[in-house]
């Protein structure tokens, strides 16, 4: 099984390209969307020892945990430590049960694949990007959403250049929809020709 790794900076279009690739049968782990329940159970208490008065009846606050962030230069190295480990674990079940299934490729949707090092657990990497302009416009849209907030965003997050850079595959999300997903398909067909490794070597023991 090929384990891919999808990435990109906050509004790139990563959700996109994962809804496309679910409807092409392909699973799709989303690492955000891990996040979220965890906030909601295993890790509210944890968050909230390390960094009181950002949960609500249980569940984190994320508006309240940002700002909270916002003003700890060490607070997101110490948030990482929480939720890290737990959103491996879930990975890892994601990619036992898909191996069981007998899927040939499944992919970790990760935003801060590089910058967490995730990058050597998998056999390949599509990064998704966009214009600044675009990516922006997308980001601000956002409900909640503001510069201060955006700019602490990207300051933990590699640019879009560099992520490029080490990929194995891009795809730009600011080209009309279906000229970017016809290019995700093309992306696909070039994995279904990759030798499989991380799988075995980092996965199938932990």
């Amino acid at each position: 099984m090929l384990i891919v790794g999808l990435t990109g900076s906050i509004g790139m279009g990563k959700s996109t390209v994962a809804r496309h690739l679910r409807g092409r049968g392909v699973p799709v782990f989303d690492a955000d969307a891990a996040v979220h329940r965890l906030y909601r159970g295993k890790a509210a208490a944890l968050i909230e020892a390390e960094f009181p008065g950002t949960t609500r009846d249980g569940v984190v606050d994320r508006s309240a945990l940002l700002a909270a962030l916002l003003h700890d230069t060490e607070g997101f190295a110490r948030l990482n430590a929480i939720v890290h480990p737990l959103v491996r674990g879930a990975e890892r079940r994601f990619l036992h049960r898909q191996y069981r299934l007998g899927k040939a490729i499944a992919v970790l949707e990760i935003p801060l694949l590089f910058e967490t090092g995730a990058d050597r657990l998998v056999d390949a990497v599509m990064v998704v990007t966009a214009d600044r302009k675009t990516q922006r416009a997308r980001v601000l849209a956002r409900p909640g959403m503001n510069e201060a907030k955006l700019s602490a965003i990207l300051a933990r997050q590699w640019s879009a250049r560099k992520k490029t850079a080490r990929a194995d595959y891009s795809v730009d999300s600011s080209r009309p929809l279906d000229r970017m997903l016809s290019d995700v398909d093309k992306v696909l067909v070039a994995l279904r020709k990759r030798s499989a490794e991380a799988y075995l070597r980092h996965w199938r023991r932990r």
